[in-house]
């Protein structure tokens, strides 16, 4: 579930610190009652970006593949020894 705190608490820094840690999940942070800022930890954010990065591959693998620039294994194999003189 998320977390959820006011910007006033933001002055507790290690109490946040530890709960980004924690939970490993993204804290959010209100300002008069609306959503303002998120935070959360390094290791929890990286996480986030190389499943970003990871999606967005997939997404570019798959639009390759519906305009057919795509090439079976035999073929890219060939490409691959005769630029690398394999």
């Amino acid at each position: 579930m998320p977390q959820i705190i006011p910007i006033r608490n933001l002055k507790n820094t290690a109490e946040i610190s530890e709960m980004c840690h924690l939970t490993k999940e993204p804290i959010f942070v209100t300002k008069n009652g609306y959503g303002d800022m998120v935070i959360m930890s390094m290791e929890a954010y990286e996480e986030k970006i190389a499943l970003l990065d990871m999606l967005l591959k997939i997404k570019k693998a798959e639009n390759d593949a519906e305009n057919n620039r795509v090439s079976d294994a035999f073929t890219s194999l060939k490409i691959i020894r005769e630029k690398y003189n394999v």
